[in-house]
């Protein structure tokens, strides 16, 4: 036979039953009140601590604790956290700032084959090394107490942010250039829509796109069935038939794309769209090219073809490692979105003539492309 409890029954107001009976079953109100007033609502009618324990899926010391509470000062009180004052802080600034240096250290530094610190580990050698780096405190410091220290900081050690070194000691006045051609191309294609008439010289960005891959389907494409399967279904499997590289000039003034697509890269290929644009402009006007220093566009090859056509071609090289300020970067950004993306080919040829359709209808509705942050210009005037 049960043991009956010796435990007085709790006397409660009928105010006091109200707000129980409200705070039990609030939606709003926070977990802990909410499941204190249940405690001492089924406490009051009659249920045992261990029917309450179990239906509230906590503990009998628990519900106790509320219990004997509410008995010795009433429900208000009895339901309300005990002021206290917080302990003074067990882990000393010191020791932090010591696993914010380990953090900021690599784990080969200490004898680790890995690059780069996980949280587990980071926490694992804090835990092994603690006692002998005099911080005993942190003797026991689970992989959480590692990471509120690191978050204390923003340190996030198990992550790489690349980032490009400058290795051009003439950067900024080379952007500087740069970036001068594009506010003149700017205030010259604003003279043109007021009724000036075309520029002397005329500005084209060239670059290429390398390794553009011809790639194959191993079994034909599904198409969408409507109310079935609302996307292409394509086998994971693939082929490669090779790669192309793109050649384009992008003119400035009005989005014409002079481009070819060719197997490599070198001076015989870059000659040969040098040619293209010859014929494309006018003879009388300076072809002016934005491009980088690729060792084709300054080859001895490209150098005597130039030769044969004196003052034609003009030269604005961007900065090594800048090419984000040649504007044809956004013409092969917008090839990737559009025909380029997500295609399959049977051959490499196919690749070939279909990039070459893709162009072909870019010029049927060409788009001029704009250098918009002269801001930068600014800058470069303040660093010289």
């Amino acid at each position: 036979m049960a043991r009956s409890s010796t435990r007085p029954k709790l006397i409660l107001t009928d105010e006091e039953k109200m707000h129980l009976d409200q705070l039990r079953q609030s939606k709003t109100a926070a977990f802990r009140d909410v499941q204190r007033a249940q405690i001492l609502w089924r406490y009051d009618a009659g249920e045992k601590v261990s029917q309450i324990a179990r239906e509230l899926k906590t503990t009998r010391n628990s519900v106790l604790k509320w219990i004997d509470k509410t008995l010795q000062v009433g429900a208000k009180v009895g339901m309300k956290d005990t002021p206290h004052k917080p302990r003074e802080a067990v882990i000393t600034d010191d020791a932090k700032a010591w696993v914010v240096n380990l953090a900021c250290s690599k784990p080969k530094e200490f004898g680790h084959a890995a690059e780069l610190w996980t949280r587990s580990a980071l926490a694992r050698y804090v835990r092994e090394h603690a006692v002998q780096a005099g911080y005993p405190a942190l003797a026991k410091a689970a992989k959480a107490t590692v990471q509120r220290i690191l978050d204390a900081q923003t340190l996030r050690p198990h992550k790489v942010k690349y980032y490009l070194e400058r290795r051009d000691p003439n950067f900024l006045s080379k952007m500087k250039n740069v970036l001068l051609v594009y506010q003149e191309v700017a205030l010259q294609n604003e003279a043109v829509t007021n009724g000036a008439a075309q520029p002397v010289v005329i500005t084209v960005s060239v670059d290429e796109k390398p390794g553009v891959q011809a790639i194959g389907n191993t079994a034909p494409d599904l198409p969408p069935v409507a109310g079935k399967y609302p996307t292409v279904a394509r086998d994971h499997e693939y082929v490669r038939h090779g790669t192309w590289s793109i050649l384009a000039a992008l003119d400035l003034h009005d989005g014409h794309v002079t481009a070819r697509v060719e197997e490599r890269h070198r001076s015989v290929e870059f000659i040969a769209l040098l040619k293209d644009l010859d014929v494309h402009y006018p003879p009388d006007c300076t072809i002016r090219i934005v491009l980088d220093n690729h060792s084709s566009h300054t080859s001895k090859e490209t150098r005597a073809y130039l030769a044969t056509r004196p003052n034609r071609f003009k030269y604005v090289l961007t900065p090594t490692h800048g090419s984000w300020l040649n504007i044809v970067e956004t013409l092969f950004g917008k090839m990737t979105r559009t025909f380029l993306r997500q295609i399959r080919v049977g051959s490499k040829k196919e690749l070939r003539d279909r990039v070459l359709l893709g162009i072909a209808e870019i010029n049927q509705m060409p788009v001029v492309h704009r250098w918009k942050a002269f801001e930068a210009l600014e800058a470069t005037a303040e660093a010289v």
